[in-house]
């Protein structure tokens, strides 16, 4: 019962510091009290990507005959999607299950609890046992923020995870919150023939992603079919037989509309699980919901550590992962580089998707910045236009003076898959005439980086 490192909680954060410590020498259990790989692989990033695959083959078919290709009236099945979904994630699940013991790590069910002197109390049924470690992480994760105005039932108003299992197609939905969820399932149920109302309490829908970044996906949703209200937020959802009236105020107009639907999808942020762990009892800090600790994840108590959504920063799986890699390199005696909160890629899955790193436009001025900005669209690109999606384009930010890359923003197909060259040439310094320099393939929609870069100097060949 007794470990060098024991996790709790084994989503991106947990699974990845217990496989680490493993690797680097560690005795190591993790403890989960529901599904290996946590949220984020249960009911989250992975789970989330596979119903938004089947949005976009259910749209391509469609537009099949755009291609040349001649089919049936098709339909879609949710159910179907949503079997496929919870497939995709039982398989990653098991994936987690595989790497663990592959590693050596002991997986402990149950819901654990932290206790002074090292040591932590996990439950599972009637059965209470009491482990004891030099080094425990906490990375118990974050669920759906509950608000007053729409108390969650899981069939009339729904959180994310009941979004992910519906099962039946609702006619209509509102949307509450525009973020990376709540865009992200806007754009499924729009897509598979469901009326969605977005609703945003900020001037723009994905209001963390720059101004021309939201009005390319705004404009995107309204061309679907789809109703984006800005400047707006559910008052109330009263709820009758099986339809939502819901009431929603515009600031900006300073009037209220009510939009009947069958389904409410509360999107508007998540929670810290940090309630009944143990916190007070051991005298871990605490400040605005998230555990407190330095450049390694320690906690004010000696031997506790934090990392993922229960500490300050993003609340994303990939630094989560960042954060368990730190952590754990800098408990087995090594000197791991902080991470650089100012280099992390965001990504929101819609179509067209959407990925950025660094300042905003507004940020960078704001901050005094003397900028260059490059603006390439993608449907001068010939990869874009023959794929037949065209929405969308590269937006840099360069510091005039230094020409280093202060921000990069990114809307259009397969994008995600573009940022990650952008954060590598941020974390080395490289300025934006070396990456512009370096040749890009063609045809391909990463040609648009250079081309960017090359409109930022007034050099653009194609824009």
């Amino acid at each position: 019962m007794n470990y060098d490192l024991l996790v709790i909680g084994s989503g991106p954060g947990g699974y990845v510091a217990a496989v680490k410590g493993a690797q680097m020498g560690l005795k190591t259990a993790v403890v989960e009290r529901e599904n290996l790989g946590g949220i984020c692989l249960n009911w989250g990033c992975i789970p989330t990507k596979a119903l938004l695959k089947s949005a976009q083959v259910f749209n391509y078919v469609n537009h099949a005959a755009a291609y040349g290709v001649a089919t049936q009236p098709i339909e879609a099945d949710l159910s179907a999607m949503v079997a496929r979904s919870r497939g995709v994630a039982e398989t990653m699940s098991k994936g987690v299950q595989f790497l663990l013991k592959k590693n050596g790590v002991d997986v402990i069910m149950g819901t654990a609890r932290v206790m002074p002197d090292h040591k932590i109390q996990v439950t599972n049924g009637d059965s209470v046992e009491t482990y004891e470690a030099q080094h425990i992480i906490i990375a118990t994760g974050a669920r759906s923020k509950v608000m007053p105005s729409m108390p969650q039932d899981g069939r009339h108003i729904i959180g994310y995870r009941e979004a992910m299992t519906l099962p039946f197609k609702p006619k209509s939905m509102v949307v509450c919150g525009s973020g990376a969820i709540g865009s992200e399932f806007a754009f499924f149920y729009q897509s598979i023939g469901v009326q969605v109302t977005l609703v945003e309490f900020m001037p723009q829908i994905l209001p963390n992603e720059d101004e021309e970044t939201a009005s390319q996906i705004s404009r995107s949703f309204r061309k679907m079919g789809m109703k984006v209200m800005t400047s707006s937020s559910v008052e109330r959802v009263d709820v009758e037989g099986d339809i939502c009236h819901v009431t929603i105020k515009d600031s900006k107009k300073n009037t209220e509309t009510v939009v009947d639907c069958d389904v409410v999808l509360s999107a508007v942020g998540v929670v810290t699980n940090l309630e009944g762990i143990g916190l007070e009892e051991v005298g871990i800090n605490v400040e605005r919901g998230k555990i407190v600790v330095d450049d390694f994840y320690c906690t004010n108590v000696p031997g506790y550590y934090a990392i993922g959504d229960v500490v300050h920063g993003p609340a994303l799986a990939h630094v989560a992962s960042a954060e368990a890699i730190c952590c754990v390199e800098k408990i087995a005696g090594g000197n791991p580089h902080h991470i650089n909160y100012q280099n992390i890629p965001g990504c929101t899955y819609t179509t067209p998707e959407v990925a950025s790193v660094g300042l905003t436009e507004k940020k960078a001025v704001e901050a005094g910045y003397e900028i260059r900005v490059g603006k390439f669209f993608f449907k001068a690109s010939g990869k874009a236009t023959a794929a037949g999606n065209t929405d969308g384009f590269v937006k840099i930010i360069i510091d005039a003076k230094t020409d280093l890359i202060l921000g990069c923003h990114l809307c259009g197909d397969n994008v995600t898959e573009m940022i990650a060259g952008l954060v590598a040439a941020r974390q080395n310094g490289l300025t934006a005439k070396q990456v512009a320099s370096s040749i890009h393939p063609h045809p391909t929609m990463s040609e648009a980086i250079m081309e960017a870069i090359e409109a930022a100097y007034g050099q653009a060949i194609h824009g």
